[in-house]
């Protein structure tokens, strides 16, 4: 596939800002105000296993509600405990935010900031799980002994003379991850979630994305974390060696259902190769009857530590753990930045649903010509590329403006001539004038695409119970190769997004065989990388018999338009 058209200037200012991010990054570290903590608190867990907690108390007389986070990234990783006091984690380096990011010296990796939570009444509690930092024992990752080990640590602080027996938990990636599995368990002190940023599903959202095995964030990650942590097996071994979703992954996968304490999961735009999809199914499907969304475009850190997040989570937890009368309850249950560039948003809005309910439905054809139209093709027809070489493209003129909302779904007819499978890799760009719109992306990459799409053919059967006419969800229990020459219909899965579309901008589909973006870390969404095709011809066939279509929902936008002069 074709990698992202980015004007020369404008990728040259993008490796210039990645390189100085490395020297200097945009992270700014205050001194915490004093306040009064207790480290390496040692607390054994069912099988008199000792797991360490830090806890941060605030000024005030107590008890005190707990907002809470655990991971086996280790507690300690906060600048404070670094080498000169001021430590910054090099992920900070090479993966620059749009914004600042400002937190304490306090503060460990993607955990809530101690000096913000204790200033509003919190105790503040950061937990090493088993195998991780300072606490014993081997650990399981993703599993339902961590999750125990969890619900101990809950209970433990849950029934201590500091806290009111409320416990909130709060935290990005692995910390919003944790809690998923935790809250299955139903712990009786656990009051609430705030999972921030987290995938929910491990095949299908981190290791094989519609069933396409990503070779590139989940190696890092693996190797890092073998490094860093004691645990029983090694997921990229796993990994490698299972290559549908078998027991293993559903094991290692939470069930949103079960959930039922009120919880805020904040689900971003701009995190698709890894956590965007997980945090929409884990709103989507969890069982609780008090949930909500926030949703926005912009850097995974300087958002979460901006003024605003850090505003909506203390107004969530005042209301959930403190009983507060702040306007929560009645508040709508989503908060929708909708994006026409950028990591700023064009628009936020406050709705009832995800996906909205006001929305219309769009069905658009790809046709011979190139061109996406609401029309079918009356003839069938076919366009032809292969697989490690080419992309095929697709364009549509808006008429109108409009706001394009929630997940999409492709559905093809496609044939390879000399292999019986193939990785599909799909991508929604938006133009202006001829120039490309980007947006901001997985992994510091501000050059990102409006949305994209992975899938293995071989992976094509639907799960029923999971899928949508907007949204393809695929079983992945078993290859079913291709026949050589022989059609077969394939359903793509488009990841959600909210994004502008003005009058006369266009949106161009690609469709190819290999990930479309370079892999470096100057010009690319680093580490990202996906396992390509084998080399082989593939066509798409159009046509009454055979559609190729696209479809989203979308609702008209009243936007003023300046007079060209």
């Amino acid at each position: 596939m074709s990698r992202t058209r980015i004007r020369r200037p404008a990728a040259l200012r993008r490796a210039g800002h990645r390189l100085a991010n490395l020297v200097r990054p945009g992270v700014d570290i205050t001194p915490a105000p004093d306040v009064r903590a207790e480290y390496d608190v040692a607390v054994p867990v069912r099988d008199g296993t000792i797991l360490r907690l830090n806890i941060f108390h605030p000024d005030s007389p107590g008890p005190h509600p707990v907002i809470m986070s655990a991971h086996p990234y280790g507690k300690d990783r906060m600048p404070v405990h670094g080498r000169g006091g001021r430590a910054i984690d090099v992920q900070y380096r090479i993966m620059p935010q749009p914004e600042r990011v400002q937190f304490s010296d306090l503060t460990s990796w993607e955990a809530p900031d101690p000096a913000i939570w204790t200033a509003h009444g919190y105790v503040v509690v950061n937990a090493d799980l088993r195998g991780g930092g300072t606490s014993e024992g081997i650990g399981s990752m993703f599993t339902t002994a961590e999750a125990e080990d969890y619900y101990d640590l809950i209970e433990w602080v849950g029934t201590q003379p500091w806290c009111t027996g409320r416990v909130g938990l709060d935290g990005v990636s692995y910390l919003a991850l944790s809690q998923y599995r935790v809250a299955e368990l139903r712990p009786p002190h656990l009051a609430a979630l705030c999972a921030w940023e987290g995938f929910s599903d491990f095949y299908r959202d981190f290791a094989y994305p519609g069933g396409v095995r990503e070779d590139g964030f989940s190696r890092l990650w693996s190797a890092v974390t073998a490094r860093r942590t004691r645990m029983t097996e090694n997921l990229r071994t796993e990994i490698l060696r299972r290559s549908d979703r078998d027991d293993w992954y559903t094991a290692h996968t939470p069930t949103p259902e079960l959930i039922q304490v009120p919880m805020l999961v904040c689900a971003s735009f701009s995190d698709h190769n890894l956590h965007s999809r997980g945090s929409f199914e884990a709103f989507r499907r969890a069982g609780s009857t008090r949930k909500w969304l926030y949703t926005h475009r912009d850097g995974k850190w300087s958002h979460y530590y901006g003024a605003e997040a850090t505003r909506e989570r203390i107004r969530f937890f005042d209301h959930v753990l403190r009983d507060a009368d702040n306007g929560w309850d009645s508040r709508p249950a989503v908060r929708l930045a909708v994006h026409a560039e950028g990591a700023r948003p064009a628009e936020i809005a406050y709705m009832d649903d995800w996906p909205p309910s006001d929305t219309k439905t769009a069905v658009l054809h790809l046709n011979t010509d190139g061109q996406l139209t609401a029309e079918p093709e009356t003839t069938a027809g076919q366009r032809s590329f292969r697989s490690r070489r080419a992309t095929l493209a697709w364009t549509w003129t808006a008429p109108e403006d409009i706001d394009i909302l929630g997940p999409s779904a492709l559905r093809l007819h496609m044939e390879l001539a000399d292999a019986d499978d193939m990785n599909l890799f799909v991508v929604l760009r938006k133009f202006r004038d001829g120039q490309e719109v980007c947006f901001e992306g997985s992994y510091g990459f501000n050059a990102d695409v409006v949305t994209k799409g992975w899938q293995r053919l071989a992976h094509r059967t639907l799960d029923p119970a999971l899928s949508t006419p907007l949204q393809p969800v695929h079983t992945h229990h078993e290859a079913e190769p291709l026949t050589a020459g022989v059609p077969v219909a394939v359903d793509v899965a488009l990841l959600p997004h909210a994004t502008r579309i003005h009058r006369g901008e266009q949106l161009r589909l690609e469709l190819g065989g290999r990930w479309a973006f370079a892999r470096d870390p100057l010009r690319g969404q680093f580490p990202g990388w996906y396992r390509q095709s084998p080399n082989t011809t593939c066509s798409i066939h159009t046509g009454p018999d055979q559609p190729a279509t696209l479809t989203f929902a979308w609702r008209p936008v009243e936007v003023e338009h300046p007079e060209k002069p």
